[in-house]
């Protein structure tokens, strides 16, 4: 059972981010299945710690992305990412402090930030990214 679905429309036409929102979705979903079937914390808290690493290393790769292609707008990205992160580090805290309930909040706040994000924020670097020679498709798949 999903939460979410991933829609062409998310596209920013750079399959790299493509793969890892899609990545990032589907790490949601687990997450939803576990609360879902009030599995037991320790497999939640993976599920979570899973989200919460992922999340990290997917900015990272956008940053390096937009340092390398001098992205005029790194910094305000940044600065949400930022947010973003302080705000799962604190669902995550509060989850491993035995408030069980945190999960479906993080889930909720993440569905909504991951598209309103991706269709707004992380759309606006993909001209930058193409101009300055960013593939829109992979040669071959190598992770």
């Amino acid at each position: 059972m999903a939460m979410v679905e991933w829609s062409n429309a998310y596209s920013v036409d750079i399959q790299e981010i493509d793969e890892q929102h899609k990545c990032l979705i589907d790490i949601m979903n687990d997450l939803y299945t576990a609360l879902v079937n009030n599995s037991n914390r320790d497999l939640i808290g993976d599920v979570l710690d899973k989200l919460v690493d992922y999340t990290k290393v997917h900015f990272s790769v956008e940053e390096t992305l937009m340092r390398i292609f001098e992205y005029d707008g790194y910094e305000a990205h940044k600065e949400k990412h930022d947010r973003i992160v302080a705000k799962v580090l604190t669902y995550q805290g509060q989850f491993r402090g035995g408030n069980d309930k945190v999960g479906m909040e993080l889930l909720l706040f993440l569905k909504d930030w991951l598209f309103n994000h991706i269709n707004t924020v992380d759309k606006a670097y993909t001209k930058t990214f193409h101009k300055a020679g960013v593939k829109k498709r992979w040669l071959k798949k190598f992770w």
